[in-house]
């Protein structure tokens, strides 16, 4: 399974422009069975709303691609989204947008840059991540090294996990398989061998987008 990008968590933000109030929602999905259930649940939590226009991808390459204006005019909602979901890059999502009209119109332009610009808001709060296949990795760091350990984690490409202090330390970082060789070197290099690691298991993790 190669890396793909996609995003963190849930989110929500709005945007208010001429009046009309613009609620973009972001989710994680698997499949596109969780996407509809998403698009479902947002549509009866919103359904007082004038619109609830979405799109969502479903597959690492894209397999599935649907969007809706929902009763805005062709072209100016649904593909809108699709194209800023597209132009970033993620998969595993859906992302609706929803709209409580505020009575001025915005013209046809104007609602393909509202409806962007919710759904771009929504993936920023999403936070879009790089899904990378990452190790696992337990680190026993004696305590007299653990300040110098802990120091060289602020430079090195990985995430400590947890850490739990019992006759030394036990820490558990999380390090991209690409960077796996590379960081356990310099943390060899750095205590002459003094800290014992063993690689545990390997799982996709989502990694801040550069």
């Amino acid at each position: 399974m190669n890396s793909y990008k996609t995003i963190k968590q849930p989110a929500r933000e709005e945007y208010v422009i001429n009046k009309s109030r613009f609620i973009g929602h972001a989710c994680p999905c698997q499949t596109e069975e969780q996407a509809l259930a998403f698009l479902k649940r947002i549509r009866e939590e919103y359904r007082d709303a004038t619109h609830n226009c979405y799109a969502y991808v479903i597959g690492e390459n894209a397999g599935i691609m649907r969007y809706s204006d929902d009763g805005e005019p062709g072209g100016t909602a649904g593909l809108p989204m699709m194209e800023v979901l597209k132009a970033r890059g993620v998969v595993n999502l859906c992302v609706v947008v929803t709209r409580y009209f505020g009575g001025v119109l915005l013209g046809a332009g104007g609602l393909v840059r509202a409806y962007s610009h919710s759904c771009a808001l929504a993936l920023d709060a999403a936070q879009v991540s790089i899904m990378e296949l990452t190790q696992r990795v337990l680190f026993d760091v004696p305590y007299p090294l653990w300040d110098k350990f802990s120091y060289a984690l602020q430079s090195l490409p990985c995430i400590l996990e947890r850490s739990e202090f019992q006759s030394s330390v036990d820490a558990t970082l999380l390090i991209r398989a690409s960077d796996l060789e590379r960081v356990t070197q310099q943390i060899t290099a750095l205590s002459d061998g003094k800290i014992d690691f063993l690689p545990t298991d390997e799982l996709f993790y989502p990694w801040p987008e550069a």
